[in-house]
């Protein structure tokens, strides 16, 4: 027995440090797409991929890497497992430029007849109707919020523009619950099997957007839907994050940002564990911290944001 106790121990740390590998490979990757270091981004993910090849996104992003430096083979190979595993956005394959370098060659028409079927039988059993309702929702959903990210580039945030377009995103959010909570209401959290993937993703956006009450309501909701298949754990793991940050509570994940009121800087608002967030980030699918706040041009660093956690701890109440 104890043979087997350690053997099981054995494989559960090279199962454990395989993901990390993994994971530390696909970032990269990814950050060498954005600089345009596309034959390198190539060999990374193909480093990944020999570790794992179950994720249809990064078999996709892989694809457009190995099209952009003129790895045909490589690209359409990968395009056809990300298909495989679960990749069905074929308005997003046929529009992305990443591929261009694909569409002259044989292989191109094969790929989209291949997605195209897969999706027939798919679709063959999607509410066709319930489809169309969350996608309409999902458009005016992203519609508002692209509308700030680009206003955000000529405007700050106090502006006038910024104030009147809030408004309206605000008041369009509010009509989107309404939506959402009636169909969350009569159907339950349905899945994507039953309306697709993106008009799937609408039950969170929409909730996340939403009043603390109404995220806590419908936070068992998405937690038995996570279980079920129906909503990932990633999201759920913002959703939890917004819920104990907004109630006082340290946040799990780290992925709230707050910007301090006399500075204007931003930083990550206070985190349970610092030393630890990247092992429970990585347990739900999310990237290392030190990526994610890039985004608001931070740097990670933990002893660093340990010594001053009691004082923005102050700063959140």
């Amino acid at each position: 027995m104890r043979n087997h106790i350690y053997t099981l121990l054995l494989l559960f740390l090279f199962t454990s440090v395989n993901a990390q590998e993994y994971s530390k490979l696909i970032n990269e990757a990814n950050k060498l797409y954005e600089t345009k270091d596309y034959k390198l981004s190539t060999d990374l993910y193909n480093k990944a991929f020999k570790i794992e090849s179950e994720n249809p996104s990064h078999l996709y992003n892989g694809a457009c890497s190995s099209s952009l430096a003129g790895n045909t083979k490589k690209a359409f190979k990968w395009l056809s497992l990300s298909i495989e595993k679960g990749w069905t956005n074929l308005k997003h394959l046929n529009s992305d430029t990443d591929l261009e370098n694909l569409h002259s060659k044989k292989e191109w028409g094969e790929t989209i007849e291949k997605l195209e079927k897969k999706l027939e039988l798919i679709e063959a059993n999607y509410d066709k109707p319930l489809q169309a309702e969350l996608l309409t929702i999902y458009d005016e959903d992203q519609k508002y919020r692209k509308q700030i990210h680009e206003t955000l580039k000529k405007f700050s945030d106090d502006s006038k523009e910024m104030q009147d377009l809030w408004k309206i995103t605000l008041h369009n959010d509010s009509i989107n619950l309404l939506r959402v909570k009636k169909i969350l209401d009569e159907k339950g959290w349905v899945g994507k099997e039953k309306v697709g993937a993106q008009a799937n993703s609408v039950f969170f956006l929409v909730i996340q957007h939403s009043d603390l009450e109404t995220q806590k309501k419908y936070l068992p909701m998405m937690r038995e839907a996570v279980t079920k298949g129906n909503a990932s754990a990633s999201s759920l793991a913002l959703l939890i994050d917004r819920i104990e940050i907004r109630e006082g509570r340290k946040q799990i994940y780290g992925s709230q940002i707050g910007t301090k009121p006399n500075t204007k800087s931003q930083y990550v608002l206070p985190l349970i564990d610092p030393d630890n967030v990247d092992k429970r980030r990585m347990e739900v699918g999310l990237g290392p911290i030190s990526d994610y706040i890039k985004n608001w041009n931070l740097i990670w660093d933990v002893e660093k944001y340990k010594s001053e956690l009691s004082e923005l701890e102050k700063l959140s109440k």
